[in-house]
């Protein structure tokens, strides 16, 4: 037969349920419920008697709304980690949830990407895992209809000449035209130069066809990816699956003490930096009238106006990342509309700032590179490159318990002045007190029962009297392991009008800072899915040194290249490289020699599959290695003689080094470390605890049985499995 069947998974037949039609559903779901009393209560109750108070209940309006928000699949805690997680966990699709699929229905063909997702849906960005394919995020330039279907940009392109008109097609419109790709070679009166046109045909067929015969172009080649997978550079260079690595990535990149823009960028980081909200502009005209720390005032062009923009010091997200804003600007500087005027977390002057510039060198060095492992300098440390800082929030309440109220108090039983002496007069700790494991945050006491007391307490009583009311500490304590400054405390209580859930009187919050340095264990990435973790910290004399004497920052495993194909890291530390040493750009300003690793780069952007090309990186290293110094350094190659930190002896080869972008991912070893000599045991088998969560012990399994079993350790596996178990 001569027609075709509809294909399910295309972006015709698929549409976006958005937040409000979520919502709008559940609401509706609340007033049938409604309506369904109304009509029970007007059966019931006498006519003269009925009014809209007696009969209307909007209980179940408000739940279904609660329920929506509350407990809703779809309803998700946002990820705050920086800001380009925020603006992508917003641009979210999901097939998932009310309605949606389930993980274990949805087979492989819901999930491949599918060609009508161009310049829809990202086919790079989606979770690792069970979820791959389901979640994804909507492309660069997609907007959605007023129907749900996804639209994306086209330029028209009428009798072979290209408009500046756009247009916006959705998937069963673009199935019928025929669409030229976003580089196809135009000269400057718009029309195409070659005689063929390569161009997406009718039906998928990707096809050579005369220029008259095109109907639009693309606006842009980055239609096709999401923002994430657009702040990779050299993304054409990568293997797809490194590729989606190094866009989950960036997500869970922490907000450096010092954010660095990249040296090689894409051109999208002040884009999304501005569209996630966290760099705050200028909204008119005018000259900067007052700059604090805590807000910038702007006094308007035209008219007497001051406009007041608040800036947020210090605050805790979601992830206890912190956010903090700095003022950019100065007082009596001229301002307009769209000028930086404060920085965010992770943001350089406007731009995304996700990491470092790091100088990097691709060899090995004792081993401790092995299996993706990563070698530091100290100076990263010392200079608190790679620091961020965290805030934990702890919190503790005082509720009515049968035997009466607990109290928020300073008078703790059994506890010595020492202890006590952060403490202000209510209890609380003071703002600025250094605190560490164990260390009294708010001090809490609980009414004993009669049932508690040992027999000597009773005959105590017995004696003198009820006066010396039993009370026990349940004071809030550091739990074990951390650390920090207090830097706020908030007191909600009953009596101010706070409201609190039933059965509290007072609820106490604690915010702890802490200053975390990059250490051993911590998890680095590139943006290339190069991830791995820091085996070792070596002093920076100790590192491998250019011929002028510069130690390299990071030395990673050059096999992490080739099986994985993400070449992409190599052009970048190239491109970087040649950035850093100010390549030819046509004003002649070139740093002095033994200068260069102090002087501002020269930035470059390379976008997503439109960037830089191997020729002109090769030109432009050529630049710079035929420069006159006294020094050679990197050659027209990219590659350096490299000599040993601690010998002075050079390396038989030369080494590939540049300028790489590294993100400190919040994977961190403070938050896995554990350790535990005697803590909780489990009620029913008697063996401890396991995990970190409950100060658990190290599980010792079977096949750890069978390691020291060939060792012949006996009285090792003897203790193990009795005494450091349960051997009661």
């Amino acid at each position: 037969p001569d027609y075709e069947t509809d294909d399910i998974d295309h972006f015709g037949n698929r549409r976006v349920r958005p937040v409000g039609e979520l919502i709008q559903n559940q609401i509706r779901v609340g007033l049938s419920r409604m309506e369904r009393v109304v009509k029970e209560r007007m059966t019931t109750q006498d006519v003269e008697a009925i009014t809209p108070q007696t009969l209307i209940n909007i209980r179940p309006v408000v739940a279904s709304i609660k329920e929506f928000f509350g407990s809703s699949q779809l309803s998700q805690f946002m990820d705050q980690t920086n800001p380009l997680t925020g603006l992508t966990h917003r641009r979210r699709l999901s097939a998932l949830g009310p309605g949606g699929l389930s993980r274990e229905r949805a087979g492989f063909e819901v999930r491949d990407v599918h060609p009508r997702h161009y310049g829809r849906m990202c086919p790079i960005e989606t979770p690792e895992g069970p979820n791959i394919g389901l979640i994804a995020s909507l492309s660069t330039y997609a907007r959605l209809n007023r129907y749900g279907f996804v639209e994306t940009p086209y330029r028209k392109v009428a009798k072979g000449k290209v408009t500046d008109q756009i247009e916006y097609l959705t998937a069963d419109q673009e199935d019928r035209s025929v669409i030229a790709q976003a580089n196809a070679v135009i000269d400057d009166k718009g029309r195409f130069t070659e005689d063929r046109v390569l161009a997406r045909a009718r039906h998928n067929e990707v096809d050579y066809v005369a220029p008259n015969d095109v109907e639009y172009m693309d606006v842009s080649p980055k239609q096709i990816v999401s923002v994430s997978a657009s702040c990779i550079p050299f993304l054409e260079h990568d293997d797809a699956n490194r590729a989606l690595m190094g866009a989950n990535m960036q997500r869970q990149a922490v907000p450096l003490l010092k954010p660095q823009a990249p040296i090689v960028g894409t051109g999208l980081e002040f884009r999304a930096a501005t569209d996630a909200g966290d760099v705050i502009g200028a909204e008119q005209d005018g000259t900067i009238e007052e700059v604090t720390a805590e807000r910038v005032v702007i006094a308007a062009k035209t008219g007497h106006e001051r406009h007041i923009y608040k800036l947020e010091k210090f605050r805790r997200s979601n992830q206890s990342t912190c956010m903090n804003q700095r003022p950019l600007v100065r007082e009596g500087q001229k301002v307009k509309v769209g000028d930086v005027l404060a920085d965010g977390a992770s943001t350089d002057n406007g731009e995304l700032a996700l990491g470092a510039n790091l100088m990097v060198a691709f060899m090995s060095w004792e081993g401790y590179n092995f299996e993706d492992a990563i070698i530091l300098s100290e100076r990263l440390v010392k200079k608190d490159i790679l620091s961020s800082i965290h805030i934990e929030e702890y919190e503790v309440d005082a509720r009515d318990t049968k035997l009466g109220p607990e109290e928020i108090t300073r008078d703790i039983p059994n506890v010595s002045e020492e202890v006590l002496a952060d403490l202000d007069e209510r209890g609380i700790i003071r703002i600025g007190a250094d605190v560490g494991p164990g260390d009294v945050l708010v001090g809490k006491v609980t009414p004993k029962g009669e049932t508690e007391l040992t027999p000597e307490e009773r005959l105590l009583r017995a004696i003198f009297g009820e006066k010396a009311r039993e009370v026990r500490d349940t004071s809030l304590k550091m739990p074990h392991g951390e650390f920090g400054k207090v830097i706020g405390v908030r007191l909600f209580t009953r009596e101010q009008g706070d409201e609190l859930s039933p059965g509290v009187n007072e609820l106490v919050r604690v915010f702890v800072a802490q200053k975390r340095k990059i250490s051993e264990g911590d998890k680095l990435a590139g943006r290339h899915g190069n991830k791995g973790v820091i085996s070792k910290i070596l002093p920076e004399q100790d590192m491998p040194f250019l011929p002028d004497g510069t130690p390299i920052d990071i030395i990673l495993n050059p096999l992490g290249v080739p099986s994985r194909m993400n070449l992409g890291q190599v052009l970048e530390s190239h491109l970087g490289w040649v950035a850093k040493h100010h390549f030819d750009d046509g004003n002649g300003h070139v740093p002095a020699p033994g200068a260069w690793h102090d002087a501002d780069p020269q930035w470059v952007s390379t976008p997503v599959f439109d960037g830089a090309r191997e020729d002109e990186i090769l030109d432009a290293l050529d630049s710079v290695a035929s420069r006159k110094t006294e020094y050679p350094l990197v050659n027209k190659v990219g590659k350096a003689q490299l000599y040993d930190g601690r010998s002075g002896e050079p390396y038989d080869n030369e080494i590939t080094v540049g300028y790489m972008y590294v993100l400190k991912l919040s994977h961190m070893v403070d938050d896995k470390i554990h350790a535990r000599s005697t803590g909780p045991y489990s009620m029913i088998t008697q063996q401890p605890l396991g995990g970190k969560a409950q100060f658990g012990g190290q599980r010792f399994g079977e096949m750890e049985v069978w390691a020291l079993e060939a060792y012949g350790a006996s009285y090792c596996l003897q203790e193990l499995l009795t005494i450091k178990s349960d051997d009661v």
